[in-house]
């Protein structure tokens, strides 16, 4: 548990200095979202089951969908018997209904739907069961250790789990499109207006409405989950992610949630350093049908420092890959952008190419190797 922190506060306990937060749940964690570092955690890797937090893994993987041009967001969405079956939350999807992927994201994120989810995984992957495959490789690309997926939507399940900080590490990776918290901010709106089947959404996540800054992401109740809930909020250019899970009621959920946000900006702030989508130049490519790719930053990075404090004398350097070969795709890592203070490595962050690179034709090689012999 973090413990350092400068002067004296109500979050710690006096006689030890250890920070008192979350003490009526089983596990949770606060981490700002650019560097990653953890603000605060207690119990942070116990396996517990995340009921429809879940669902923050289903929406991952449809935003990077949407973000490569796989999915698009008034694309029709058809509902199976099996998706309309699904039983806790939901929007009352009939089988064979269709709907976009926007009015499908809307359910899955204002009402916690369970239909909607496993519409969207077997749009996506045509059966739930290789969509969860999909989810636990993502969680292994992301490295996490603790986590294992049986279903798209969280419902109690033998062998589902995850942890308070695997679940941080996915929602930072989610909020890198920043798309979401237009759909995860709503506090109401409606499916199906205008018909005698008009559906009124209400965001599960009430914070949305009663704190400043908060615009996601995700709530869960099962009676093996108790309550939980993954908020994220923004104040003053520093965004944080807070979880706790096994809250034993939601208002103690959404209290504890609070002290954590409220603890986390009166005592941090960040230093932007670059935006997502920055360009930091272009790096060569063998045998590809462009020669070079521009290189752009994959999400906002920041340094990290208590309030009052200053950064100073940061080395920044771009660890390039060695001789990438096309093809390359448009987001692909092509490079690590590394930022040190004093020989210590302050922040990792991936550089991903801007666009594909096909591979070069058989003629367009020749042209090149001509051209070097002083060919026109």
């Amino acid at each position: 548990m973090m413990t350092s922190f400068f002067g004296t506060n109500t979050y710690a306990n006096e006689q030890t200095g250890e920070i008192q937060l979350a003490e009526q749940s089983a596990s949770a964690i606060v981490i700002e979202r650019d560097t990653g570092q953890v603000l605060f955690e207690k119990n942070s890797h116990e396996q517990l089951p995340p009921a429809s937090m879940t669902k923050i893994m289903t929406m991952l993987l449809i935003m990077e969908r949407i973000d490569n041009g796989t999915l698009s967001y008034d694309e029709k969405v058809r509902t199976s018997e099996n998706a309309a079956s699904m039983g806790g939350s939901q929007v009352f999807l009939e089988p064979g209904e269709e709907m976009t992927v926007t009015e499908m994201l809307k359910a899955i994120a204002v009402a916690s739907g369970n239909d909607a989810s496993v519409a969207m995984a077997e749009h996506i992957a045509g059966t739930e069961e290789e969509f969860v495959s999909l989810m636990n490789d993502k969680a292994k690309e992301l490295g996490l250790k603790n986590t294992n997926f049986i279903n798209s939507n969280g419902l109690p399940a033998e062998n589902h789990y995850t942890t308070a900080h695997d679940l941080a590490v996915i929602s930072k990776e989610l909020l890198k499109y920043e798309d979401i918290t237009k759909f995860t901010s709503i506090y109401e709106d409606y499916l199906r207006k205008g018909t005698d089947k008009e559906f009124w959404l209400v965001n599960t996540n009430k914070l949305v409405k009663f704190y400043d800054g908060v615009d996601g992401l995700k709530t869960g109740f099962t009676k093996e989950a108790m309550y939980c809930l993954t908020a994220t909020a923004e104040k003053n250019g520093m965004r944080v992610i807070s979880i706790v899970m096994g809250a034993p009621t939601p208002k103690e959920r959404n209290s504890q949630i609070t002290e954590m946000l409220d603890y986390s900006f009166s005592q941090y702030m960040t230093h932007p350093m670059y935006e997502k989508d920055q360009l930091m130049g272009e790096i060569e490519i063998i045998k590809g049908d462009k020669k070079v790719v521009s290189v752009l930053t994959s999400e906002s990075i920041s340094l990290l420092t208590k309030k009052g404090e200053s950064v100073d004398e940061v080395v920044e350097r771009i660890k390039w890959n060695d001789e990438l070969r096309a093809p390359i795709q448009k987001g692909e890592q092509v490079a690590t952008l590394i930022l040190e203070q004093d020989g210590k490595i302050l922040s990792e962050s991936p550089l991903v190419a801007a666009d594909d690179v096909e591979s070069a034709s058989w003629w367009q090689l020749f042209k090149r190797v001509f051209s070097k012999f002083g060919g026109n």
